[in-house]
């Protein structure tokens, strides 16, 4: 959907209406408006993801303050470098066998964690862990109070930087869910969020680049740090969640071509390629573009949600393998000559 002469607000109650209106067709269940709605930096440090699954607890709690000077040297470490030290109560879970650990240590490995630290609460607040020595008794009482500890509990750790912490503890929250059955599959619990970042940094290119795209418009309060300090500005972008999928999405788009060109030039973009990219784009404002905004949704898994199915796979009428091949039509196929010429594209190009 775009509109024009729109904001978040707008955008907001069309979508609101049309989920309440579908649901209501479909399920015959009658959704509560307004959504809730979170801002990016808060789902990040309660959840770990942009796409958090509210329907049930298991929150990232963080004990970087309370562990900067313990004697534990991974801990210490990783926080002198600028990492985070993050952790989750799963509640009642003490009972966990060495096996159980063990394969969950093994879960988030792949998603960078070197390691999962665990502690059992025993009766009257004892830990039961390899790494409880390396904390003293105030230490162990903070971080037991921080994440409101009780007998019967087993409190999972994660140290590292931000993005493997959070995406760690993220996956280790679902997993926990799934092993725990903590979600009822007839819940459905939407989320806003908002306020993501205009741009991120990209190590490789050494340059910043757009979260969404180079058109999202930036919080007016934040355009002055465009200059110094892209990375804190934030985009007038959101995205619609749903049991923890992003079922939709979108953003209010820059108009005033002076803004687009400060923002070009945060991502590191120059006015001759701009002028190449995205001449018709500048010409366009130029003319007066109007305010305007959209979203897009996912259909697909929406009603991969509304069937209750586990992959969109089962709602898409010819998926394609995992190898992105499609068994219907046989593609990808060979392409002739020809076609590349009239496309403008060399068969013999390689990335320098």
């Amino acid at each position: 959907m775009e509109l024009s002469f729109v904001d978040e607000e707008d955008i907001y109650a069309i979508a609101e209406g049309l989920m309440k209106a579908l649901f209501k067709a479909t399920l015959d269940i009658d959704l509560e408006t307004p959504f809730p709605r979170m801002a990016y930096d808060e789902a990040m440090e309660r959840f770990g993801c942009d796409k958090p699954d509210i329907r049930f607890g298991l929150e990232l709690i963080s004990l970087t303050e309370i562990v900067r000077n313990c004697s534990f040297k991974v801990f210490r470490t990783v926080v002198e470098k600028g990492g985070l030290v993050k952790s989750i109560n799963a509640k009642g879970c003490a009972t966990f066998s060495r096996k159980n650990l063990d394969d969950l240590t093994e879960f988030v490995a792949p998603f960078g964690a070197k390691g999962l630290a665990w502690v059992k609460v025993k009766a009257e607040g004892e830990w039961q862990s390899p790494i409880a020595k390396f904390f003293t008794e105030e230490e162990r009482a903070d971080m037991s109070a921080a994440l409101g500890a009780e007998e019967g509990d087993l409190l999972f750790f994660v140290a590292d930087q931000p993005a493997i912490v959070h995406q760690s503890l993220a996956e280790l929250r679902l997993e926990l869910a799934r092993r725990l059955n903590m979600v009822e599959s007839d819940t459905f619990q939407f989320l806003w969020i908002t306020e993501f970042p205009l741009v991120e940094y990209d190590h490789e290119r050494k340059r910043h680049t757009a979260v969404h795209h180079p058109f999202t418009a930036p919080y007016e309060e934040d355009v002055h740090l465009l200059d110094s300090e892209p990375g804190k500005v934030r985009s007038r972008a959101y995205d619609l969640v749903l049991n923890g999928n992003e079922i939709g999405g979108g953003s209010l788009r820059i108009h005033q071509k002076d803004l687009q060109n400060k923002v070009f030039t945060a991502l590191g973009i120059s006015d001759e390629e701009a002028a190449d990219k995205f001449d018709f784009l500048l010409r366009a404002l130029e003319h007066g573009a109007p305010p305007h905004a959209g979203i897009a949704f996912g259909l697909d898994r929406l009603m991969m949600i509304l069937t209750g199915r586990e992959s969109i796979r089962d709602v898409i009428a010819f998926p394609k393998t995992q190898k992105a091949a499609c068994l219907l039509t046989e593609a990808p196929a060979s392409v002739n000559r020809k076609q590349l010429t009239e496309l403008y594209l060399r068969p013999d190009w390689e990335e320098s």
